[in-house]
């Protein structure tokens, strides 16, 4: 493979490290690979003469719907090959069975998919020094994952019936986000006493869910991906009484990955 696009959705940073650790493994060979912010980019107009890979977190055992838009609007391939990577803090169990079928069936070639463990960003959260051991971790595990996809000896198993289950009930997850009955139940909270306005949070929202008026305004299509409250500069967004945020890059680091697509995203509705 000459040239490799890798297509990153990364809430709180974890997936974004796993995409650069690919990526300079596979340049070290002589690729040339991009990577884009999945939520900026239209499915539609992926180049199909180039490997594809796309890459995310875990949600729901599954992933955020909005990543799942993205890969059923894939155009159909005749043999292009493309590959996934996913960060969780246990397990899926809905992603890499369901996902291989979608793909053959537009026309992909599947070259090979792998979950590789991060530290978890959600309800328990470990102590920085744990962190890193695990983030090191996954590091090293990403860059023996991007040697075996060049060498094409990754594997990418076919799932089973529990795995076509899980993402049956993962649908029913995206149903809810759909319908919107999840956000009056389950919302982020703005501490206007501590908000400063510097719109970041408007800045980094991957589904434009936060308008900036007099103090942030949180919109009904949030999915949780929790990069707005972990990349507050002052904590001032709050979900579930969660206290203690997790990111796994810097605020400028975050910043930068998710401007650098020029298309406007589109809302997942």
């Amino acid at each position: 493979m000459d040239t490799v696009d890798i297509y990153c959705f990364s809430g709180t940073g974890n997936t974004l490290i796993i995409s650069e650790k690919i990526r300079e493994t596979m340049e070290e060979k002589g690729c040339q690979v991009n990577i884009y912010p999945l939520e900026k980019c239209n499915p539609k107009k992926v180049d199909l003469k180039n490997t594809l890979g796309i890459a995310f977190p875990v949600a729901a055992f599954s992933t955020y719907p909005l990543v799942w838009d993205f890969i059923e609007k894939l155009p159909k391939a005749e043999g292009t090959p493309l590959f996934m990577v996913d960060t969780l803090a246990a397990a899926s169990g809905g992603m890499v069975g369901p996902l291989k079928k979608i793909i053959k069936k537009k026309g992909y070639k599947p070259l090979g998919a792998l979950e590789i463990i991060m530290p978890s960003n959600f309800m328990v959260i470990k102590e920085e020094t744990e962190c890193k051991k695990i983030r090191a971790k996954g590091e090293e595990t990403a860059k023996q994952y991007a040697g075996e996809l060049l060498e094409e000896k990754a594997k990418w198993d076919d799932g089973s019936v529990l795995s076509d289950l899980i993402r049956l009930a993962s649908r029913f997850c995206t149903w809810m986000w759909k319908v919107r009955l999840n956000q009056y139940l389950f919302h982020p909270v703005i501490n206007r006493e501590k908000c400063t306005r510097c719109g970041l949070c408007t800045r980094l929202c991957p589904n434009m869910n936060i308008e900036m008026k007099d103090y942030p305004q949180l919109l009904h299509r949030c999915q949780y991906c929790m990069r707005c409250m972990s990349y507050c500069p002052v904590e001032a967004i709050s979900f579930i009484r969660k206290k203690k945020f997790y990111r796994a890059v810097p605020v400028k680091e975050m910043e930068s990955f998710v401007s650098s697509a020029p298309e406007t995203p589109m809302p997942f509705l």
